[in-house]
This record gives C-alpha cells, sequence and structure tokens, in this order.
C-alpha cells in the first residue's frame, strides 16, 4: 500500500494539479515544424518550479536548432536519490504538443485553461502534461513527506516528442548517454486507458512516408496538354489502400489488431481553380505490427505508386520522413509487474500488458535494451478540439508513480 501520509498529501494537491495545468497551458511549445518557436518557455517554468521544490541539481540538456530564437531546444533532468543508488526509474514527458488546430472547433481558447468539475480543457492537457504534472506531483509529495524511494527517482523534461524526437529523446541517448545507468527503467506516461487497465509494453513500427507525384501544369479548359497531378495522387491515395490486404496479420496485443496505412497530411499545389496542378504531396501514416519488416512495407508502396504513375503518366517518387521500430518489453519483466502492482494498489483494477500503435518515446530506451512501459489513466483526446483531462486522474496517476518508486527494487 502507499504510505498515508503520501496519500493524504496528495488528496490535498488538487489545487497544485491545476495551477501546474493553468500555467502549461498558457506557454504553447510548438516546434518549428509546426510553426513555433519551441519548448524554451515552457522549460523555464519547469526549471523554476523545481528550484521552489528545492531542487539544485537540474540538468540542463539542450539541442542546438538554429530555427528557434533560442537557438536551442530545452531537455531538462532531475533525480531524487533512492537507497537503491544502481538504477533510477525514470519518468518521461515531453514538453511539446500539436497545433490546436481549427479555432472555431474550440468552445474555449486552447491556450487558457477551462475547467468544468473534474475535467479541464487546454491544448496540451492530456498530452502530455496529465503524465508531466502527475510526475511532478509524485515527486512533491516524496520531498514534503521526507521520504527516500528505493530507487532513484528521475525526471525528464524533453522535447520534439510531436515531430521527430531528434532534439529530444534521440538526441540524449546519442549525444548524454551517461546520464543514464545500466540497470535504469523507463516509464512514459503519454498513453494510456480511461479505467487505467492497459499497460504497453509493445509499439508498432511507425512510418511516415512523403510521396510526391509530378505530373505537368496546365490550363484547366486544356487538360490533354498536361498531366493531371492531383487526380494521380487522388489514384495512389486509394490505391495504396492495398497495403491492407497486403499485410493482414493480426495481433491480439494491439488495439486495433492490424498494421494500419492512413493517408493524412496533402500540401497545397496550385491557388487557382483554373489550373491543373503539376505536382501534389501527400503523406502517408504507418503503423505496422513487429511481425513485419518496415523494408518490406516501404517496397510494396514502391511497387503500388509505380503502378500509378504508369497508369497515369507521372512521375512518383516516395520519401521515408520518419521511421521507429523497437523490440517489445518483455511482460514478465519485474517492473512490468512492479508497475502493473502499483496499479493495482491504487486503482483496484486489473491491468494487463498490450500493445499500441506507437510513436511514444519508448521506443528509445527499448532499443538500447532497457524495460520501458507507457501507461496513464488518460480519457483519450490527445490532438483533438477541446482535448481535456482529469484532475482525479492526475492524482491517481500521481499516486502510482509514487508507489512504484517506494517499492523494493527487484534484479531483472
Amino acid at each position: 500500500m502507499l504510505p498515508e501520509q503520501i496519500a493524504n498529501f496528495l488528496d490535498k494537491q488538487t489545487e497544485s494539479a491545476v495551477y501546474l495545468q493553468r500555467e502549461l497551458v498558457a506557454l504553447p511549445a510548438l516546434g518549428p515544424k509546426n510553426g513555433g518557436q519551441g519548448e524554451h518557455h515552457k522549460a523555464e517554468f519547469l526549471s523554476t518550479y523545481l528550484k521552489q521544490l528545492g531542487l539544485q541539481d537540474i540538468r540542463q540538456l539542450p539541442a542546438e536548432d538554429s530555427r528557434v530564437e533560442s537557438g536551442e531546444r530545452p531537455n531538462t533532468a532531475v533525480v531524487l536519490p533512492g537507497h537503491d543508488t544502481r538504477r533510477t526509474l525514470w519518468i518521461i514527458s515531453h514538453l511539446d504538443i500539436v497545433p490546436p488546430g481549427d479555432l472555431g472547433n474550440w468552445n474555449t481558447d486552447p491556450f487558457s485553461l477551462h475547467q468544468e468539475g473534474d475535467l479541464i480543457y487546454g491544448r496540451g492537457t492530456e498530452d502530455n502534461h496529465h503524465g508531466l504534472v502527475s510526475s511532478l506531483l509524485a515527486l512533491k509529495a516524496l520531498l514534503e513527506t521526507s521520504t527516500v524511494p528505493q530507487k532513484n527517482l528521475g525526471l525528464l523534461f524533453v522535447s520534439d516528442e510531436e515531430t521527430g524526437n531528434d532534439y529530444g529523446l534521440e538526441f540524449l541517448f546519442h549525444q548524454h548517454r551517461d546520464l543514464f545507468g545500466p540497470e535504469d527503467l523507463f516509464l512514459v506516461p503519454d498513453f494510456g486507458t480511461p479505467d487505467s487497465s492497459l499497460v504497453d509494453v509493445s509499439e508498432k513500427g511507425l512510418m511516415w512516408l512523403k510521396i510526391t507525384v509530378e505530373g505537368k501544369q496546365c490550363h484547366g479548359s486544356t487538360p490533354e496538354r498536361g498531366r493531371n497531378s492531383l487526380l494521380a495522387a487522388s489514384a495512389a491515395v486509394l490505391e495504396l489502400r492495398e497495403l491492407y490486404s497486403r499485410f493482414n496479420r493480426e495481433n491480439p496485443l494491439f488495439a486495433p489488431p492490424y498494421s494500419t496505412f492512413e493517408a493524412t497530411r496533402k500540401e497545397e499545389n496550385v491557388p487557382n481553380i483554373n489550373t491543373i496542378p503539376g505536382k501534389d504531396v501527400f503523406y502517408l501514416d504507418c503503423r505496422v505490427l513487429p511481425e513485419y519488416n518496415l523494408d518490406d512495407v516501404i517496397g510494396s508502396v514502391r511497387d503500388i505508386t509505380d503502378r500509378v504513375a504508369s497508369t497515369y503518366d507521372v512521375a512518383i517518387h516516395v520519401e521515408t520522413v520518419h521511421r521507429e521500430s523497437a523490440p517489445a518489453t518483455d511482460d514478465s519483466h519485474p517492473f512490468v509487474q512492479a508497475l502493473l502492482n502499483s496499479i493495482r494498489a491504487v486503482y483496484h483494477v486489473d491491468p494487463a500488458p498490450g500493445g499500441i500503435g506507437g510513436g511514444t518515446v519508448a521506443a528509445f530506451p527499448r532499443k538500447e535494451g532497457f524495460p520501458a512501459a507507457v501507461w496513464g489513466t488518460l480519457l483519450g483526446n490527445a490532438h483533438q478540439p477541446n482535448e481535456h483531462t482529469s484532475i482525479q486522474n492526475m492524482m491517481g496517476d500521481a499516486k502510482v508513480i509514487a508507489h512504484l518508486a517506494l517499492q523494493v527494487p527487484e534484479d531483472g
């Protein structure tokens, strides 16, 4: 069980949770790919807050990025020493958010926190402020009750999660590998279910493809003089649905249990209506079961687009924008079992290990051979208009993190 003094302390921290969310929501941390200036101001706020908690050994590990005014993308690490100094339990949250999209779909200002009872609304409240705030409150509870965790408890706030991780956790593993010890453990509170029941131990392979269709521009009244790139791109979007039948295995560990291949973003072509475009660009989001090789998927994409190119007399180029795959964490690992035990103790549910569609930073420690789990008690509206989360779920997740940090460490 969670010690009574910690549980009682966290039960009184709802105002702190709302305060932190309000401040974070008001500091929109959009990466330059999403039209913003990065995470600098949000990282400054968090560093100040950590110092107010009495923590002085705060490591700043910025990645240089000339695209933002500050010239760098921040990554912040702080560690509360534990009895077992061989290992650190890292709680990894990301600072950046996605754009709010069409403001007309929001009922309130996405960058001004709005509260309705237990729910708080604003861009980033779930993704990833929920986990970030829960980890901060767990750390605060241990500090304020003078409780020493069994393992070191490390909080890591990273940049660039939403647009590829080049300046975030991937950068840290490449440039600051000494931050992590050989027996460290990783919890990423960036995905979850409303009932706390899913602990992600495996992710589908993630791949984003940029598909460029090159035809010949002409006047709309003389289509025979051109080669309509939009028409060919539309055909390619439909023909690429064939990937579902080519890679049709199912794995019950995941929901959905099959690989997905979805056309998403499309770039603007011509600015006027009466011109047939000569170039179109669209993107394909692929989430591939670990049973398949991502290179085989790319090969099939090229087969299909070559066929379309021949039919419509255009050129089609396929470019990999981002790809990520990692081995699963063994669900029998003592760390996973300890996390399941902590969830049971706090939420009185029977959680189970499973898999998700991919895209969390857990892939990086898994590729390095570390045990990593993704978990949270989340309502599932990340990236949507009117994004929101539950205050009580944040408090419950803080209790789970504190409980996990206080368990006697196991070997393995």
